[in-house]
């Protein structure tokens, strides 16, 4: 049920970059990398590159196509486009265009942010009031480590369902899929690729990362969620054509009941198959590192 394709203190700006439409962006750069979110589109993620002027990675062709959270409830009599959906508050904004209100951003300095979102219903366009999406962002070296929250404030007890942390959208141009979906995780086994068709597609990512790269370069971004072992992914239309791209999500079954808060961490970091995998490696051997010394 998830397919979006067609549609789905001191604040630093930076100038903006070729390409990116003139909207309010905010560019976070170390360096390294270079990131960026919308201001007018719920502060969700639509920029990342090489520091400078380099090519944006991800995708922002419409208020669906960002990296962002996008939560799912029960039918609720809605429509998108002509298709009956569901409670569904989206990070950046409605499928008509409806931006969704950055309550807070703030940066505090070239390489951290925060922000705080009041999420529009994707099918509506209308805010969604009990809701409260939050992130926290700050490069560090390659890598832009990403923390979400979700709050619920409402009365309805919503069933579970398959739940995109986050929803990934990509450039069109990176078409093949890299992930590791064997029983020998961390050890270097041969990683696996393909090219994801439409609609939505399952993978299992063992390792808990997936990245979508440019076969004539091996080069290419990827995403680390330690929470999900599953991802939801497409390709849609072909490279260079209006609304293409390349998506994946990272999924997790979960019922948006009364009190319902969920926060989990992400890792966004570019560069070859090989190079992803040694990064995000490293983040999970510091993890467990940290877990055994708490045990202890």
């Amino acid at each position: 049920m998830i397919s979006k394709a067609i549609f789905f203190a001191a604040v630093w700006t930076a100038g903006l970059s070729e390409g990116v439409a003139q909207e309010d962006w905010v560019f976070l750069d170390n360096g390294e990398i270079r990131l960026g979110v919308n201001r007018s589109a719920g502060a969700a993620i639509g920029w990342f590159s090489e520091s400078g002027k380099g090519v944006n990675l991800l995708n922002h062709y419409d208020h669906g196509r960002y990296l962002q959270q996008s939560w799912y409830g029960d039918a609720d009599g809605s429509d998108w486009n002509g298709k009956p959906w569901v409670w569904n508050p989206v990070q950046g904004g409605g499928w008509r265009g409806e931006p969704a209100e950055t309550l807070e951003l703030i940066a505090d300095s070239a390489t951290a942010l925060s922000a705080k979102t009041r999420p529009t219903h994707w099918a509506t366009g209308k805010p969604i009031d009990d809701v409260i999406f939050e992130q926290w962002i700050t490069l560090e070296g390659p890598v832009a480590r990403v923390h979400f929250r979700m709050t619920y404030t409402g009365e309805k007890v919503n069933q579970p369902r398959h739940q995109e942390l986050p929803a990934v959208f990509i450039n069109d141009q990176l078409t093949t899929l890299v992930h590791y979906d064997g029983d020998a995780p961390w050890t270097g086994a041969e990683l696996s690729k393909s090219e994801p068709g439409w609609p939505n597609e399952r993978r299992e990512i063992t390792e808990h990362w997936a990245a979508y790269i440019d076969p004539a370069t091996n080069r290419g971004v990827g995403v680390y969620v330690p929470v999900a072992d599953t991802i939801t992914c497409y390709r849609f239309s072909k490279p260079g054509a209006k609304g293409a791209c390349s998506y994946f999500a990272p999924v997790k079954t979960m019922a948006i009941v009364p009190g319902f808060t969920f926060e989990y961490e992400i890792y966004l970091t570019k560069g070859t198959p090989e190079a992803m995998r040694n990064r995000f490696a490293a983040i999970h051997r510091k993890a467990s590192d940290k877990g055994k010394m708490i045990k202890k």
